[in-house]
């Protein structure tokens, strides 16, 4: 099967405590790794610069589309605090251009300002089944470059899923996080994640299913989301079954976290995340909305 990402690549550097890792990284990468292990073909969608080891990707197996830029890769500043993190962007590469692809699967998951609305029309346009990370169409930069949420009339009509938390959710529309979910349901998306730390929720016709992430020490909580929504996307393109695909995304996210690595050492191998997913299967809470 074959998954097509839409995302940059990033090169990070990492502040936890007194410890700075540089890292490669960005959405691309998370995602791309993680649907590998999936057993998935990648066709990745992303732009970089020469201070970018591609060579990393390819030795993974992922395809790039048109990736090399003459413009330096986005770069991030990230300083975690627990399970919180402050972003500053210190490079921004230039947009993704579209191509046709055929594939099972499209996710769409911009870092910062990679994805016009004209492209995210174009990938609706050629997708059966689209998921969304609209983090990159909600981030904006003040003066001293320190990355916010900023609202964002984005069209999400025709979306299969979306993953968002509370702050994220806010940006698209209003409410307490039951009413939220219903409204970007409303807005088209036919299964909404919402994320907010370890409780997963995902709304789904009328019903609200919910996975607990045991709360244990957090290290390096960088790319944890991009690793839930592959796991999601992969496992809901093999299975068709969107109660193990959330099994299978708070299962890889909880195996990331458990690994205690940083950066992309963090992405976690398929029977892990299949020993979490049947644990959390068991757990699994439901209520009427």
């Amino acid at each position: 099967m074959k998954l097509a990402i839409f995302a940059h690549c990033a090169v990070d550097t990492i502040t936890i405590g007194d410890s700075n890792y540089e890292q490669i990284g960005g959405s691309a990468c998370y995602c791309g790794l993680t649907a590998r292990e999936f057993k998935f073909d990648v066709n990745l969608y992303t732009k970089f610069g020469k201070d970018f080891p591609k060579q990393y990707l390819s030795d993974n197996k992922i395809n790039l589309i048109d990736s090399e830029s003459e413009k330096n890769t986005t770069k991030f500043a990230i300083s975690i605090t627990g399970a919180d993190r402050t972003l500053k962007l210190e490079n921004e590469c230039e947009p993704i251009e579209y191509s046709h692809t055929k594939a099972d699967g499209h996710l769409v998951s911009p870092i910062y300002h990679e994805i016009t609305n004209e492209t995210l029309k174009k990938i609706k346009d050629d997708s059966n089944f689209l998921f969304v990370d609209p983090q990159g169409f909600l981030r904006e930069k003040d003066s001293q470059n320190n990355v916010l949420l900023q609202k964002n009339d984005i069209d999400l009509s025709n979306i299969s899923a979306i993953k968002v938390n509370p702050e994220e959710a806010q940006q698209l529309v209003t409410g307490n996080h039951d009413e939220m979910m219903v409204a970007l349901q409303k807005k088209g998306v036919e299964y909404v994640l919402l994320t907010n730390k370890t409780e997963v929720s995902m709304l789904v016709k009328d019903k609200v299913y919910s996975i607990t992430l045991p709360n244990k020490d957090i290290h390096d909580t960088t790319g944890i989301g991009d690793i839930f929504c592959a796991a999601f996307c992969c496992t809901m393109l093999k299975e068709k079954d969107y109660l193990w695909a959330l099994c299978f995304a708070g299962g890889a996210a909880q195996a990331a976290l458990d690994s205690k690595k940083v950066g992309l050492q963090k992405i976690p191998r398929k029977g892990t995340i299949q020993n979490n997913a049947s644990y959390f299967y068991n757990l699994l809470k439901f209520r009427d909305l």
